[in-house]
């Protein structure tokens, strides 16, 4: 055989192994892999889609409705970041009529009381709950209500960031109350969108409802050297707060979540702002419901004929509460929106479970179907309290 011969044998043989590498190799590999069910291939495909899809989908927490008859009590971040605490007071609940919570998400700091995942808002380093989405499902899992508490227009954390939106002195430097707390301006625009976002991503982890509080122009401090550089100077404070209700009612879409406002105790009976620009009827336009502060302790010496308004809890509420269901009647909008903040914690005077309930009980004589009890401690009176 001459030497072309051999090459083209050569290269005959080369081509034909390579062919059957190229054609047969990727079938018998194939063979190899497929060796286990078709319906667990399946299983894995899908496990990887689920896998891929769970990087981009936001889980979507679980809310418990409203109750008829709620009966709040009010959990610090402290006592929520402390699991023996915490717990003992959940334990009160599941033992008591009872039947919802307020958990501060923002308090008078102005930080926040766990990972919002939000940029523009400050851990609170000395009271934080780490496992807050945690919490939120073990009380939903026991069928608690859980409302979570936004303290707004005082807020220090903000104004260090954005001092130009704080409430000044008449100089243009920063305006602080009595205990070193400075104060967002009502008419700063800008911080709105702020409290939105923050209650949208709360209700998003969780929370039922979103609470706002300090929704009001400062009060204690000098007055006489204060200057609200956002407020436009053509309108009221009562007009001013308004347009923020306005705002939070249009930004938030209706239950998602629920929103309630905090006002001071005396505006079911004053008819003037009380100079920090909160009426009654304004609130209960937009706010899903109103929660007056109508603490005994918190009234003046003769208000109503009463020499010491603490000492008489029963009969203070009956008459705070009576005027904001008359208040309501008359704004054409339903009684059923208002849920008082009652007294539970020694001021003025020391509150028996006598005392505490005789309050409860005069919510229900007026005709409203909730209430919240306030103790800054969390130190509450069970004893005050129905058995479940």
């Amino acid at each position: 055989m001459n030497i072309y011969k051999k090459i083209f044998l050569a290269l005959f043989v080369i081509g034909t192994l390579f062919l059957l590498a190229f054609f047969l190799l990727p079938q018998i590999l194939a063979v190899t892999y497929s060796s286990a069910k078709p319906e667990d291939l399946y299983a894995e495909e899908t496990v990887a889609v689920k896998t891929e899809a769970s990087v981009i989908e936001v889980k979507k927490a679980n809310h418990v409705k409203r109750p008829e008859m709620m009966k709040a009590i009010y959990m610090t971040s402290c006592v929520a970041g402390t699991p023996s605490w915490r717990e003992r007071l959940a334990k009160m609940i599941d033992d008591t009529e009872i039947n919802s919570i307020v958990i501060d998400i923002k308090d008078y700091t102005g930080m926040v009381s766990y990972d919002t995942e939000l940029l523009g808002f400050v851990k609170n380093s000395s009271c934080f709950v780490r496992d807050m989405k945690e919490l939120l499902e073990n009380l939903h899992a026991r069928g608690i209500y859980v409302i979570g508490r936004v303290t707004v227009f005082q807020d220090s954390t903000y104004v260090k960031a954005h001092p130009d939106l704080a409430v000044k002195k008449k100089d243009g430097t920063i305006w602080k109350d009595r205990k070193g707390l400075s104060f967002i301006d009502v008419g700063a625009t800008p911080y709105w969108d702020h409290m939105v976002t923050l209650a949208k991503k709360a209700h998003d982890d969780g929370f039922d409802e979103i609470n706002f509080d300090y929704i009001r122009y400062p009060s204690d401090g000098d007055m006489t050297n204060i200057w609200f550089s956002q407020s436009p100077a053509s309108t009221t404070k009562v007009a001013n707060l308004e347009r923020f209700f306005k705002h939070l009612r249009e930004n938030i879409p209706q239950d998602k979540p629920i929103i309630s406002g905090d006002l001071f105790g005396m505006t079911t009976t004053n008819s003037d702002d009380l100079n920090i620009g909160q009426k009654l009827e304004p609130a209960l336009k937009y706010f899903d419901y109103v929660y007056p502060m109508v603490y005994p302790s918190h009234y003046p010496k003769t208000w109503h004929g009463f020499q010491n308004p603490a000492a008489s809890p029963g009969e203070v509420i009956k008459i705070a509460m009576a005027g904001a269901v008359a208040k309501a009647n008359n704004a054409s909008t339903t009684p059923d929106k208002l849920c008082p903040w009652l007294q539970d914690f020694d001021l003025g005077a020391t509150y028996t479970p006598a005392m505490v309930r005789a309050q409860i009980d005069s919510t229900y004589a007026v005709g409203l179907k909730c209430w919240l009890l306030w103790d800054a401690g969390n130190n509450y009176t069970p004893s005050a309290l129905h058995k479940e």
